[in-house]
């Protein structure tokens, strides 16, 4: 497969408008799931099902490419590639398997599927047929950094949905606050590390698809950190007071 270029700067160009005006469009209220779901819809899919199969795409995808494209003398694409795949291998077949959230709506299923199913395109096209690096670019600093800044972001993540998950006793029902790990800091604490993680993979990847795809991140998951923390300090008196809502000690 050739390099369509064009079409990599498109859906680059659109992950970046998606974001900003999924910021905008959501700056007074957040999307309808999870705690934020007023009057479910009538179409509900279960937490586990929905998030597996929304998931999947981004990882199925580039893997496929992967498998049918001639494999190139520089690995560090494949590298960085299967970078991104371990991330949603992660969330479609362990955090799904796990997670204890309430049914989603299937409006909601279906819009992140596509999204997964368009960015494991658009982040696996770029990487195998159009990014062009040389050897020295995998022993620099940009590569390294990146990469240790994903899976940093990765482990807060990871350990940052335990704590989440282990809040409740089974059958509860009930909101409670949670401690430990980078929730000491921040309400978002799971979501910060997402961001952290893609804007590591940014770095790493060097590239216009990658960088949208951080933004986009940042824009759709960040307000909702913000949000998390709004909630938290209306429901509990007690809620301590320097935490902040996605960035320890700023924001």
């Amino acid at each position: 497969m050739h390099c369509h270029q064009d079409l990599v700067s498109f859906f680059s160009c659109g992950l970046i408008l998606a974001g900003v005006w999924h910021l905008v469009y959501h700056r007074k209220s957040q999307s309808s799931y999870g705690r934020y779901m007023a009057c479910p819809p009538a179409r509900m899919v279960p937490a586990r099902l929905a998030w597996f199969l929304q998931e999947m795409p981004a990882f199925i995808i580039p893997l496929l490419l992967m498998l049918t494209t001639h494999k190139s003398t520089i690995m560090g694409k494949y590298l960085l590639l299967t970078t991104f795949c371990v991330h949603y291998f992660q969330r479609t077949f362990v955090y799904s398997l796990l997670m204890k959230g309430k049914p989603f709506p299937l409006s909601v299923m279906v819009t992140a599927g596509l999204f997964c199913s368009l960015n494991g395109f658009l982040q696996g096209h770029y990487l195998l047929h159009c990014a062009q690096f040389d050897d020295e670019w995998f022993t620099g600093y940009c590569f390294k950094i990146g990469l240790l800044l994903f899976y940093i972001g990765m482990a807060i993540n990871i350990h940052s949905d335990f704590i989440l998950r282990n809040l409740r006793k089974p059958k509860e029902v009930i909101y409670k606050i949670p401690t430990g790990g980078l929730f000491e800091y921040v309400s978002g604490a799971n979501y910060l590390g997402e961001i952290v993680e893609w804007f590591g993979y940014a770095v790493a990847n060097w590239s216009f698809p990658a960088l949208s795809f951080a933004l986009f991140t940042l824009c759709f998951i960040g307000p909702r950190a913000y949000y998390h923390h709004r909630f938290y300090l209306e429901k509990f008196k007690d809620y301590p007071k320097f935490r902040k809502a996605l960035v320890p000690f700023i924001f």
